[in-house]
C-alpha cells in the first residue's frame, strides 16, 4: 500500500461529527454505545507486493489491511463502497478507535508506504512482517 493521503468525507460536515484536530473526528461508534475517533485515508494497493496480489479498490486484500489494524490498534468503520466501486486505483477507508492516540499514530502513514515483507526462511514463527517506509 502506498501514497497514503487524508480523505475528508462529506459526512464529516454533519453534526454527528466533531473535528478534534485536522483529519480526526469524534463521533458515535457504529458498533457500540460509545464515542470513538475516526479518520479517513486514501491509498493505492500494490498488486506486485506479497499479500496484495489481485488487489484493487474493489478488492482490498486481507494481509496489509489487517496489518494496519493490528499495528495501530484501529478497526474499519466505513468501507466507502461507492467510492471504491468507481475508482480504478485509489482506495478509500475509514478507521476508528476509542483511543485518540491510536488514530494520531495511524495518520503517520500519510505520505508513506506500508506493506508486508516475507520473513527469512529461518524465522519459523512468522511468515511475513509489516514494513512502513
Amino acid at each position: 500500500m502506498k501514497n497514503f493521503r487524508n480523505y475528508t468525507s462529506e459526512k464529516y460536515r454533519k453534526p454527528d461529527f466533531q473535528e478534534i484536530e485536522e483529519g480526526i473526528y469524534k463521533t458515535g461508534s457504529p458498533y457500540e454505545d460509545q464515542d470513538i475517533y475516526v479518520t479517513s485515508l486514501s491509498f493505492e494497493m500494490e498488486p506486485e507486493c506479497f499479500g496484495e496480489e489481485d488487489a484493487s479498490p474493489r478488492n482490498l486484500t486481507q494481509i496489509p489491511i489487517e496489518g494496519i489494524l493490528d499495528e495501530f490498534s484501529v478497526y474499519v468503520t466505513d468501507f466507502y463502497d461507492q467510492l471504491n466501486e468507481t475508482s480504478e486505483t485509489i482506495c478509500y477507508q475509514e478507521f476508528g478507535s476509542s483511543d485518540l492516540s491510536n488514530i494520531q499514530k495511524l495518520r503517520t502513514l500519510i505520505g508513506k508506504r506500508f506493506y508486508a515483507a516475507l520473513c527469512d526462511e529461518e524465522d519459523e514463527d512468522e511468515e511475513y512482517t509489516m514494513v512502513m517506509e
